[in-house]
């Protein structure tokens, strides 16, 4: 987990991928990007994109160690993703052209800030 480690006294700067929900301070995720979304997000180096993409309006924390077996994870829909620390919600909305990047790089978005329950049929 190498970057995943967030100090103590830097727990003001936490941030949380909208996408993904992993939970990095502003500097980890300017220095290397979202372990899980940098292929189609370009955080790395991107201010800009670090603010569009991020917020750090969050619920809840959690550590997963592995995403392959954790039932909490495959409930946050977390499989597949790197071991680390996890908001359980995410407030802010992804711009359409980040949303377009996920979908196309074949990751279906979903929002994290609880709007969408996918796990629940809708009714008409």
């Amino acid at each position: 987990m190498s970057g995943a480690y967030i100090a103590p006294n830097q727990q003001r700067h936490m941030r949380a991928c909208m996408v993904c929900a992993v939970v990095r301070t502003e500097s980890q995720f300017k220095a290397h990007g979202c372990p899980n979304c940098e292929a189609f997000l370009e955080l790395a180096g991107n201010t800009d994109a670090i603010q569009d993409c991020t917020s750090q309006v969050f619920e809840g924390l959690m550590t997963v160690s592995d995403t392959s077996k954790s039932w909490v994870a495959r409930w946050q829909r977390l499989e597949g993703y790197v071991p680390g620390v996890y908001a359980v919600q995410v407030e802010g909305v992804l711009g359409e052209d980040y949303v377009a990047a996920a979908e196309a790089a074949g990751v279906h978005y979903v929002p994290r800030d609880g709007s969408v329950n996918d796990s629940l049929p809708q009714e008409a």
